[in-house]
């Protein structure tokens, strides 16, 4: 009699590589993983935070509920103390999910989300959600022109593309 194998433990090489990349840059300064790519990162994220058994932090929600409660010329200021707050609830044995970035990018908060991100990232592992493309080896979020435009290098950091799955 055959037992059927348990999702959890079902063959993912996306996955299998992802939680490869975490173990590998516990060693290196900066300790980021950011998931780029067309499609499949919140999954992949929610995948790993199943396997690790840590629940992946919505920094929109949360940082967006504590920045409302917060007056507006102290925002940007604010935000690195704000997002440190709501990360030290997560477990700390296991790299800091994080997934809904977009909330970093409001230029009234005149912050770097890249740095920011950056920073969270000397102290333990995290992997992210990139919530840009990934162009010609750059990290991109919106269009030139755009308010929100943001255009970074990736040295420093482990990028694991994705691809959306048919």
């Amino acid at each position: 009699m055959s037992h059927p194998v348990s999702q959890l433990h079902s063959s993912n090489p996306a996955l299998d590589r992802l939680e490869r990349l975490v173990a590998e840059v516990g060693d290196l300064q900066s300790k980021l993983i950011l998931l780029a790519g067309n499609g499949g990162k919140t999954k992949l994220l929610r995948s790993l935070g199943e396997r690790l058994q840590s629940l992946p932090v919505n920094v929109g929600v949360k940082l967006g509920q504590r920045l409302a409660a917060t007056p507006v010329f102290e925002r940007g200021f604010s935000a690195n103390e704000l997002l440190r707050d709501i990360t030290v609830s997560a477990r700390s044995n296991a790299p800091l999910l994080l997934d809904n970035l977009e909330v970093l990018f409001e230029p009234s908060l005149k912050i770097n989300p890249l740095d920011l991100i950056k920073r969270l990232a000397h102290a333990r592992s995290v992997v992210a959600v990139w919530p840009g493309e990934l162009r010609d080896d750059r990290l991109v979020y919106a269009r030139l022109g755009h308010p929100e435009y943001r255009d970074y290098t990736r040295d420093g950091i482990v990028v694991l593309e994705t691809v959306q799955s048919q």
